[in-house]
């Protein structure tokens, strides 16, 4: 299975994304723009508060390939981070009261200087976040040991899976993708992740896919207010693979940039990016219904 970008696919083309957004909207004319919601809150412009977090995404090269990624990562994707660029994201996380550093691609582990930008960060004394889709671990003998290279240096693991069954997760991420994600669990659990008192944290996200009850109208616009104000966007900063800087990853792969003169790491500035305005289109409603939803679970 390949890329969409590597098939050609429109869809591969943040422009025609966007275009797919607007003409949702039209169609549903029932639905407000989101900005307008956010007016509706008393939170526009939506603006940042105090960062806690910089994230990171390494590259869009990926082991698998999954229909649901907004990345469309796979082996076929070349853009991976440089060292240059991260040492330009180290030299700002060392200006910066950041204290988390949230690490994501594709498979962040395939890029070659992974390993260094993980020690780099600890060296600093912040907090390292990967998101591993497990798989990796297992798919090549030079990744067997990233187990033990997690726990020697504290690294917070974020992985999740569409469902608890082979069949449903097989059919979104390729065949034997559940097999071998509880294979990478397994030598995961060896090291001490997911293990109560280790101190080695092992957050496994479920992510299903498909039709599912709607919850009560009253108490989703209740819950929106709350939902909005909790966004990810409001205290993280996203890092494209070439420094580029973004509200959120969504907005990343959109071609979003955030809305300030330096849209660069090398030029980072603190006092301007915390005077911004978010970036916000119709997808942002993906991370405001219901409860909310984030890189880090729920918003309200």
């Amino acid at each position: 299975m390949k890329s969409l970008k590597a098939t050609g696919h429109q869809l591969a083309d943040s422009g025609f994304q966007l275009t797919v957004l607007s003409q949702g909207e039209a169609q549903a004319a029932s639905l407000p723009r989101f900005r307008h919601k956010l007016a509706e809150a008393g939170l526009w412009p939506l603006r940042p508060v105090a960062p806690a977090v910089l994230q990171l995404n390494v590259g869009k090269m990926c082991n698998q390939v999954c229909r649901h990624c907004h990345v469309d990562a796979g082996p076929d994707r070349t853009e991976i981070m440089t060292r240059e660029t991260m040492q330009l994201c180290l030299d700002a996380l060392a200006a910066s009261d950041i204290q988390t550093v949230d690490i994501t691609g594709g498979a962040p582990e395939m890029n070659p200087d992974f390993r260094w930008l993980v020690e780099e960060i600890r060296r600093l004394g912040r907090h390292v976040l990967v998101r591993c889709n497990l798989t990796i671990i297992v798919a090549n003998k030079k990744y067997y040991d990233l187990p033990e290279f997690y726990r020697q240096h504290g690294v917070e693991v974020i992985s999740s899976l569409p469902y608890y069954s082979a069949d449903k997760t097989d059919r979104q991420r390729g065949q034997g993708v559940f097999a071998d994600s509880i294979r990478a669990l397994q030598m995961l659990n060896a090291v001490g992740y997911g293990q109560e008192g280790s101190g080695f944290t092992l957050n496994l996200v479920y992510n299903p896919a498909g039709a599912f009850m709607p919850g009560a109208q009253a108490g989703l616009q209740q819950q929106f207010p709350a939902a909005a104000a909790g966004v990810m966007c409001r205290t993280t900063l996203s890092v494209g693979w070439d420094g580029q800087l973004y509200d959120c990853d969504f907005n990343q792969m959109l071609d979003l940039p955030v809305a300030t003169a330096a849209r660069h790491i090398r030029d980072f500035d603190p006092a301007a990016l915390a005077a911004r305005a978010i970036v916000v289109n119709e997808h942002c409603y993906g991370c405001t219904a219901g409860s909310g939803s984030s890189c880090g679970g729920t918003t309200a």
